[in-house]
């Protein structure tokens, strides 16, 4: 998102806020959320607090009950601190993947396929959905807040759809993570799946929604779609590109097992990418208390969700401020913010 003018829905018209308006709302974010253990402190930058308030088109009421929420999540299920070795049984088959070049924008690119679900336990199919979120924001290149979903359904059928799993996901994706979808692109999606898409987009906000294209390999307008966002050489071959290596879990946990190392300094205060303006605040003496979550009629939409819990997920999918949509770790289809 560039530092000038941002539009906003007001009364059916587009309210632009200037720098100044945006960082006088930021600060007002700030003071609501008050002083906060040093890793929640770190995470509510300016740019975090901005996105949150993108999603929520600048209301600070609604933004600051998102983020304390999150906070909160955060703060009990500590998704940074997640190990490779707890989510590789998930991630043997490939159902989701960050793929290994990024698009001309210098978005990372998550591969999702279906078709490669190995799991039926929702518990463990959102966790590594989480640590693949997390692993993403640590490989984005400065200056980048958002990626892209890759959904390739070649193989899927009914079998792969789950409402539960997909509502799940988009809850994590647009509340846990918003405004870090760029762009979801749902490739070759079978007939059938319409009507499932039409079930499940009131999970999805319009920010999300709208983030959403359809491509299609005997569409010929598709190819100018994947050239004009990728490097041709480097997109794999099933969504059109030269690349045939194909998916490798042993190269895969490797990179993946390095990451983890890296990890750490990503919740260090000389992290310019997450680091807080604020001075560094201790924390021993805090708890989940500090964030004062008290119920808001007038919070937001899609906030809470069936089956859904503080600590373990709650749903989130692609859009202005999320991700995308389709199935989360080889259900359904979600959506990346």
């Amino acid at each position: 998102m560039s530092a000038g003018m941002k539009k906003s829905p007001s009364n059916g018209s587009e309210k632009i806020l200037s720098c100044e308006e945006q960082q006088a709302k930021i600060n007002e974010v700030k003071k609501l959320i008050g002083t906060l253990p040093d890793k929640l402190s770190i995470y509510c930058s300016d740019a975090s607090i901005s996105r949150y308030l993108r999603a929520r088109s600048w209301n600070v009421k609604k933004a600051t009950k998102m983020l304390k929420d999150t906070l909160k999540w955060r703060s009990e299920y500590k998704p940074e601190e997640i190990p490779w070795k707890e989510v590789a049984r998930e991630a043997e088959t490939g159902k989701i993947y960050r793929s290994n070049y990024f698009d001309k924008q210098g978005r990372p690119v998550l591969v999702m396929r279906p078709r490669c679900q190995n799991s039926k336990s929702t518990k463990g199919q959102i966790k590594y959905l989480v640590y693949c979120m997390e692993n993403a924001v640590l490989n984005l290149p400065p200056g980048q807040e958002q990626m892209v979903w890759m959904i390739d359904f070649e193989g899927f059928n009914m079998s792969h759809i789950s409402v539960k799993v997909t509502r799940e996901t988009a809850h994590v994706l647009q509340n846990r993570y918003p405004e870090r979808l760029g762009l979801a692109i749902l490739y070759n999606p079978p007939k059938f799946f319409e009507p499932f898409f039409s079930m499940v987009k009131p999970f999805l906000e319009p920010k999300t929604y709208n983030k959403v294209r359809f491509v299609y390999s005997d569409d010929v307008n598709t190819k100018k779609i994947m050239e004009d966002l990728f490097d041709m050489n480097k997109l794999e071959a099933v969504f059109g590109g030269n690349d045939t290596s194909g998916f490798d879990i042993n190269k895969y946990a490797e990179r993946m097992k390095e990451d983890d190392k890296k990890m750490p300094t990503m919740w260090t205060r000389g992290n310019p990418s997450l680091a807080a303006s604020e001075p560094a605040i201790t924390g021993a003496a805090l708890s989940l208390d500090s964030l004062k979550l008290e119920p808001d009629s007038d919070a937001s939409d899609n906030e809470k969700t069936d089956g859904s819990s503080s600590q373990g997920i709650e749903p989130e999918v692609a859009s202005d401020h999320d991700e995308p949509v389709a199935a989360s770790t080889g259900n359904a289809t979600q959506g990346v913010h």
